[in-house]
C-alpha cells in the first residue's frame, strides 16, 4: 500500500531530523515545519497597495478587524482564539500584548510604543468559526522579500488584484521560483478584486467582472500561476456580512423615496455625502464608506426588488459580491486538501535545509524529494480539481461532474468521491470503485477525446487505483453560514 503525499513528507521530515541532529538551526527549522501539519491551514492575502486585501480579510472573517495600522513590511496575523487579543513579536527582545479595543464597531489595536522597524509580525487573536480550519496573513504591498517570506510561512495564497498586470504575474511568477513550488503549482487563486468598479461601477459591474475572470481563467499567463480566478467585491462581501439593521433601514428609506431623487442623489460620493437630504449626513458618510455608492446603488435596488430585512438584504450582497465563489474555491482546492498543501509547505522547508547545509548522506534525501515529488499523485489531482472548476480544463458534460466528484470536488472521503450519501460498505465501495475504474479507462484510451481531455482521464484512473489500495479520509470544510 502506498504511502500518501502527507505521509511520505512525514517520514522524509524525521529522516532529516536524525541525519540534521548536530545543527540546531536545522532541526529547530525541521520541528517547526513538522509541527505545522496539525496547525490550521495558513493562507496569505496578498497584492499591491489599494487592492483591496483588509477588506476581503474582513469579508472572510464577517467582521471588522483589518487593517492594523502598522507601518513598515510586517505580516498581520489572524487566528482563533476564545477572546479578542492581539501579541506583537519583536525581532529582538520579548513579544508586547497592546490594548486592543473596538472604535465605531472596528478593531483598534494601540501600537503606541512599538517600534515598527522591530517587529517581526503581529498575532490577532479573534473568536470567529472560520478561522478554526484557518489562519489569515494580511500581507503588506508586495515586493521580492515578500514573496519569499510568503514561501517560507504561508501553505497557499490569495492574490488580490482588481486587473491582471505585468507586476502581478511577476510577482506569481516569483512565488514559484523554486523547483518545489513549480513542480506543484497548486497553492494560489487569483482575486479580481474590487469587483464593483469594473466599467465605472454601473449595476450590472459584478456580472461585468466575473466574465472578465473567466478569460483571465483562460489566459496562458495567469493559467499556469494559479488554481482559479474569482471576481469578488470585499466591500460588498463585507457590508453583507457586517451591515447593521440602523444602516439598513437607512437603505430602505432611500429605497422607498421617490427613484428619481435616490438616482440623482446617488450619481457621486461627493453629491451623496454632502448634499441636502433627510438622512442625516454622518449616517450618509457611514454609508459611503461601508458600502461604496456601488453598493448603495446595488443594496437600493434589491430592497425595491423584495430584500425586505437586513438577513434578506445581507444574504444578497454576498452572493453578488462574489464572495461565496471564494469560500467555495477556498474550500475545494484550500482547506480540503489541507494535508496536500501542508506536505508541499514541507517539501519547501526541507528543500531550504538541504541547500543551506548540504553534508554527506544528505544525497538520499535530495532523491527522495523529487521521488515524491515526481509521484505524488495528489498533487496532480489537485492540480486538475482546479483546471475543471474554472473552465481551465475542459471535459464531455457528461464526464465532467463524474470526474470533480472521484477526484475530490465533493469531498476528499471515499463516500464523497464516489457519490453515497450514507457510509458505504466495502463491497460496496469496491464494486463501485471497479465500475469507475473500468470506465474511465476506456475514457483515458478513447480516441474521440484530444490529448489533454485523456490525460484528464488518466488523473482520474489514478485517483480510482488509489481508492481500491487505500482508505481516503475526509478532510474539514469550510465552516457552513
Amino acid at each position: 500500500m502506498s504511502a500518501t503525499v502527507d505521509e511520505a513528507v512525514w517520514a522524509l521530515l524525521h529522516d532529516a531530523l536524525r541525519l540534521y541532529q548536530d545543527s540546531p538551526r536545522a532541526t529547530n527549522w525541521l520541528r517547526h515545519h513538522i509541527s505545522r501539519f496539525d496547525s490550521p491551514l495558513r493562507i496569505a492575502v496578498a497584492g499591491r497597495a489599494g487592492s483591496g486585501k483588509s477588506t476581503v480579510v474582513n469579508a472572510i472573517v464577517g467582521d471588522e478587524v483589518a487593517p492594523v495600522d502598522v507601518k513598515g513590511p510586517v505580516f498581520t496575523w489572524y487566528q482563533d482564539g476564545p477572546q479578542p487579543s492581539a501579541t506583537v513579536y519583536m525581532r529582538h527582545g520579548p513579544p508586547g500584548e497592546p490594548p486592543l479595543g473596538r472604535v465605531d464597531g472596528r478593531l483598534d489595536l494601540d501600537l503606541t510604543g512599538y517600534d515598527p522597524d522591530g517587529m517581526a509580525k503581529i498575532v490577532v487573536d479573534w473568536p470567529a468559526r472560520v478561522l478554526r480550519d484557518i489562519s489569515l496573513i494580511d500581507t503588506p504591498p508586495i515586493a521580492d522579500e515578500i514573496a519569499e517570506q510568503l514561501a517560507a510561512e504561508a501553505d497557499a495564497l490569495l492574490y488580490l488584484t482588481p486587473q491582471v498586470h505585468v507586476l502581478d504575474v511577476r510577482f506569481l511568477q516569483s512565488t514559484q521560483d523554486h523547483p518545489v513550488a513549480r513542480a506543484a503549482p497548486v497553492n494560489a487563486i487569483v482575486l479580481l478584486s474590487r469587483a464593483d468598479e469594473t466599467g465605472g461601477g454601473r449595476i450590472d459591474a459584478l456580472t461585468a467582472s466575473k466574465q472578465v475572470a473567466r478569460r483571465y481563467r483562460g489566459d496562458a499567463r495567469v493559467r499556469g500561476l494559479c488554481q482559479n480566478v474569482v471576481a469578488v467585491s470585499g466591500l460588498v462581501g463585507q457590508a453583507g456580512r457586517t451591515l447593521p439593521e440602523e444602516l439598513y433601514r437607512s437603505l430602505a428609506s432611500l429605497a422607498t423615496a421617490p427613484r428619481q431623487e435616490t438616482d440623482e442623489l446617488l450619481l457621486t460620493a461627493d453629491r451623496f455625502t454632502r448634499a441636502e437630504h433627510a438622512l442625516p449626513p454622518a449616517t450618509r458618510r457611514e454609508l459611503a464608506e461601508r458600502l461604496g455608492i456601488f453598493g448603495i446603488r446595488l443594496s437600493t435596488a434589491l430592497i425595491r426588488q423584495g430584500a425586505d430585512s437586513r438577513n434578506k438584504l445581507a444574504a444578497e450582497l454576498v452572493q453578488r459580491s462574489g464572495l461565496n465563489e471564494l469560500k467555495e474555491s477556498v474550500r475545494v482546492l484550500f482547506i480540503d486538501r489541507r494535508k496536500v498543501l501542508k506536505a508541499r509547505s514541507a517539501l519547501l522547508g526541507l528543500d531550504v535545509v538541504l541547500r543551506m547545509e548540504p553534508k554527506p548522506g544528505a544525497a538520499n534525501l535530495v532523491t527522495e524529494v523529487e521521488r515524491v515529488l515526481a509521484g505524488a499523485h495528489e498533487f496532480h489531482e489537485l492540480r486538475l480539481l482546479g483546471g475543471l472548476l474554472s473552465g481551465r480544463t475542459r471535459l464531455p458534460e457528461e464526464l465532467a461532474g463524474e470526474a470533480v466528484r472521484l477526484i475530490g470536488g465533493a469531498g476528499t472521503s471515499q463516500g464523497s468521491r464516489l457519490g453515497f450519501d450514507r457510509e458505504p460498505s466495502p463491497g460496496e465501495v469496491h464494486a463501485t470503485v471497479r465500475d469507475a475504474l473500468t470506465r474511465w479507462r476506456e475514457q483515458s484510451e478513447n480516441p474521440m477525446l484530444d490529448s489533454s481531455e485523456r490525460e484528464a482521464a488518466r488523473v482520474v484512473v489514478r485517483s480510482c487505483e488509489a481508492m481500491l489500495n487505500r482508505p481516503v479520509m475526509a478532510e474539514p470544510g469550510w465552516p457552513r453560514g
